[in-house]
């Protein structure tokens, strides 16, 4: 039986296929490419030593979608396909809903027509809006503040009524928090296009120099330093979190909601000195005022992955930084970089002993 990953290319849908076939499963990818690139495919064949088949086919395109249902035998999806950013779906709304909303009926339809009724769903933490207590448990208020949170609200209700419908699916909704890191290789990361939205990739791109600082949201936050904390997860850590969960819905039916997080968060001046002792740059910041909607703290509760599933988040913060510097440093220009196409002589080498330039000075 193969699994079939919408978004496969992406950054947590590309680590995710390495913890697959590292686990065994048969994989096919479906991305439109659209903030992904098919690179990222070709490194992680090139990280397992496995082939498997990929499709250039967007989720609105339901003909298209139907042919690989016809040419391979799915059992399980998992939907990480859509659009990601805030902004954005702000100023583009009907653009989210007719890509996020719609394109997720549309896989469900094919899913039903074709018998597959197993689903593991990309959700995110943004349906939780400000939350009233922290760390968040899965049965909170559900009150998001943004047309993408919605959109992930939205598919989470109709995914309920799939199930309600037809007891005979399996789904299992996973709420992100904030992932970063890299794998160990170093060959597949965050490549976001133009300037990031997020913490971490906006501070290695200070620290390898393509920005010239990073902007520090408020720091006058009822927090231990005045800057807002979050709950960064390791993306192989969250990635390890959708392979428990395709072990449960393909086991038990219903549906099933989880925190993926660590449990705990790291204020922004946290994460910039953790970056500045794993890349040994320093990163230069200016403190703004606050954004509209920035809550102070947010953080997950994830005893009920633990509990269901037998998950829990492993690497701390020092490694998600050196990851995230590994793959910054080789790959300066993402997936676009000439440099990272060749291999160097420090990846000739184990990674366990991978230093960048200025840890090597610090270690001789």
């Amino acid at each position: 039986m193969t699994v079939l990953i919408t978004g496969g290319a992406g950054y947590i849908g590309s680590h995710t296929c390495v913890e697959l076939l590292n686990a065994g499963y048969e994989i096919v990818v479906v991305d439109n490419f659209s903030n992904s690139y098919p690179e990222a495919l070709r490194r992680v064949k090139e990280i397992t030593g496995k082939n498997f088949h990929e499709y250039p086919i967007d989720l609105l395109d339901q003909e298209g979608l139907e042919s690989i249902f016809l040419k391979h035998k799915i059992s399980s999806v998992i939907h990480f396909a859509g659009l990601k950013a805030v902004g954005e779906s702000v100023s583009e709304p009907l653009w989210y809903y007719r890509n996020n909303v719609i394109g997720t009926i549309i896989l469900c339809e094919v899913m039903k027509k074709n018998d597959v009724k197993n689903l593991v769903f990309s959700s995110s933490a943004t349906v939780y809006g400000k939350p009233d207590t922290v760390p968040i448990p899965e049965d909170s208020l559900l009150k998001t503040t943004n047309p993408y949170g919605r959109t992930k609200y939205m598919i989470e209700e109709i995914l309920r009524d799939v199930y309600v419908a037809d007891p005979e699916w399996s789904i299992a909704r996973l709420r992100y928090f904030n992932p970063i890191g890299a794998h160990i290789s170093g060959k597949i990361g965050e490549a976001p296009q133009g300037t990031p939205n997020n913490l971490l990739p906006y501070i290695s791109q200070v620290a390898v120099g393509k920005l010239n600082e990073l902007k520090v949201f408020g720091n006058d936050y009822e927090t231990q330093d005045g800057t807002g904390v979050r709950d960064y997860i390791h993306v192989v850590d969250l990635s390890i979190g959708h392979v428990k969960a395709l072990e449960k819905v393909e086991s038990e039916r219903g549906v099933h909601t989880y925190n993926l997080g660590t449990g705990r968060g790291y204020s922004v001046l946290e994460m910039i000195e953790a970056f500045e002792k794993a890349s040994g740059q320093e990163i230069s910041y200016i403190v703004s005022k606050r954004r509209p909607g920035d809550i102070p703290v947010c953080f997950a509760d994830t005893r009920k992955a633990f509990e269901e599933l037998g998950w829990r988040a492993e690497r701390g913060i020092n490694e998600m930084c050196e990851d995230a510097w590994r793959w910054q440093w080789r790959n300066p220009e993402g997936y676009h970089s000439i440099e990272a196409d060749h291999q160097t002589s420090l990846e000739k080498e184990s990674t366990k002993f991978f230093v960048a330039p200025q840890q090597e000075k610090v270690l001789k």
